[in-house]
């Protein structure tokens, strides 16, 4: 290989490298019997194939913290540290979907949903709570082989503690996320509007924002106070990424972000734009059929336009606007006093721009 990596190479590697690492452990699985082996092989099958959005943000940003391009030794580092991140990713998606009783992602069935299909050729409770099971273990062998990842790096012993401290801090953050959400929708956790964005600001931006951003830039040899601005940076990016998601579920196009069609209004899942309706006249109206699993299409486009009436929808369109404008603000800030070089400064205004024209 060169003595640099292009970023098309850096992007490829990635998926060689996650399919190396359950190819190894779907091997090894062999040996304590057929249906862990199968586990991992299904688990391979869903993880593999994603956008990798989260491990190609550490690759670009990395980059852009070495204008002169990255020595196969230090891509070679980066590259295993991304895939340990989209390990993190997939393990917090399928403990997700155990939480939510979802059995289907990415409009196909998931992990669960799948082997719950082998099993039995149906759902029922028995092939439903090994599926689940499965799916928890899965989880938690993916979560503690993202975290030895990060300590079996091949960095300096200072480079390695400040990655394992913020793995730490992003897996407690992400988990203290999690569970004000399940709190918002069991109803035991007040859905007020400060409540919900501090909830999205740590279940969504710190490990898919903040820990990318920050991983680059220790792996840089960038300096804490550098890691402060990207620790600011990254949760509003996190935070207007969340926001516009939720406006994409209730007033975008499902056949261009590919979700279901008003799954947020079906589920009841309580956002900045449900917080703020709330707060105005047209709650009663809206609620009458918010959260309802059978809600037809004309009473979630009914919903949908009360929303807009009563201007949850321009609220939630002026709080991305807010939390992109904060990016800007604290990258400034980061580039007068020589945290963030203006090469690192434009990826990151590369990534607002993208979040803020974002269709699907």
């Amino acid at each position: 290989m060169s003595s640099t990596a292009t970023h098309e190479d850096l992007g490829t590697r990635i998926e060689e490298v996650l399919r190396h690492r359950f190819s190894e452990r779907s091997a090894a699985a062999e040996s304590y019997g057929t249906e862990f082996a199968a586990l991992w092989r299904a688990a391979s099958d869903h993880a593999l194939g994603g956008k990798l959005i989260r491990p190609r943000l550490l690759l670009d940003f990395r980059r852009a913290l070495s204008p002169a391009g990255l020595s196969a030794e230090h891509a070679a580092i980066a590259i295993d540290i991304a895939a340990d991140v989209e390990l993190l990713h997939y393990a917090f998606l399928l403990h997700d979907d155990v939480i939510d009783g979802d059995l289907m992602r990415r409009r196909r069935p998931n992990l669960i949903g799948s082997l719950a299909e082998r099993r039995s050729g149906e759902h029922d409770e028995p092939s439903l709570h090994w599926a689940r099971s499965s799916a928890i273990l899965m989880g938690d062998l993916l979560l503690t082989s993202a975290i030895l990842g990060f300590a079996r790096a091949e960095v300096s012993s200072d480079t390695r503690a400040r990655l394992l401290a913020l793995m730490e801090q992003t897996v407690f953050e992400t988990v203290a996320g999690e569970h004000t959400d399940i709190g918002l929708s069991d109803g035991i956790i007040p859905p007020d509007l400060r409540t919900i964005l501090s909830m999205s600001a740590y279940k969504t931006a710190t490990y898919s924002f903040v820990l990318p951003l920050r991983a680059a830039a220790v792996l840089a040899g960038s300096s804490p106070a550098a890691e402060e601005h990207l620790t600011a940076i990254g949760r509003h990016l996190g935070l207007a990424y969340q926001l516009q998601d939720d406006i994409l579920s209730v007033f975008g196009d499902h056949r261009a972000h590919g979700k279901d069609a008003f799954s947020d209004l079906r589920e009841g899942k309580e956002t900045a734009i449900i917080a703020y309706a709330r707060m105005t006249g047209h709650w009663p109206s809206i609620e009458l059929h918010f959260g309802s699993t059978s809600l037809s299409t004309e009473n979630a486009t009914g919903i949908r336009d009360r929303l807009r009436e009563c201007g949850a929808e321009g609220f939630a369109r002026s709080l991305v606007e807010e939390q992109l404008g904060a990016v800007s603000a604290v990258l400034a800030e980061a580039e007068s006093t020589g945290s963030i070089s203006p090469a690192a400064g434009r990826t990151i205004l590369g990534l607002a721009a993208s979040i803020e024209s974002r269709r699907a």
